[in-house]
């Protein structure tokens, strides 16, 4: 099993930054690709990046290119989330969560993804 844990979340203004960080204990941290989710109320949870195992590869969703960097620490078992130029569109709970497909192209689907952290909010003010 792998426990995540997610942290970084808060209340920021239209333009600001975030770093969202997710702690992985449990299973060999460099074993299983990673990646972040969000769900903003009465919608879907939709895909906002992925990394590889080794950090090496990473993938967006078009929304948040240029905006988002998405980067791994395998020796300190952390993967975090950098979200600058904040829109009140980006206001979700996001989600980290593993995957230990080795296909890049099912990174992107929250069905392939085998364990996930409990969320952390962040509401962007227009």
């Amino acid at each position: 099993q792998v426990q995540l844990v997610e942290s970084g979340g808060g209340l920021v203004q239209a333009g600001g930054s975030l770093r969202l960080s997710c702690a992985a204990s449990g299973r060999t941290f460099s074993s299983y690709a990673m990646g972040w989710f969000r769900q903003a109320p009465g919608k879907e949870r939709e895909f906002v990046a992925a990394i590889s195992r080794s950090g090496g590869d990473t993938y967006y969703a078009d929304s948040v290119k240029g905006r988002f960097t998405i980067s791994r620490d395998n020796t300190k078992n952390t993967m975090h989330l950098q979200v600058n130029s904040l829109k009140p569109e980006d206001t979700a709970v996001y989600y980290c969560a593993v995957t230990f497909r080795y296909s890049s192209t099912a990174y992107y689907r929250s069905a392939n993804y085998d364990y996930w952290g409990q969320g952390t909010q962040v509401t962007v003010s227009s």
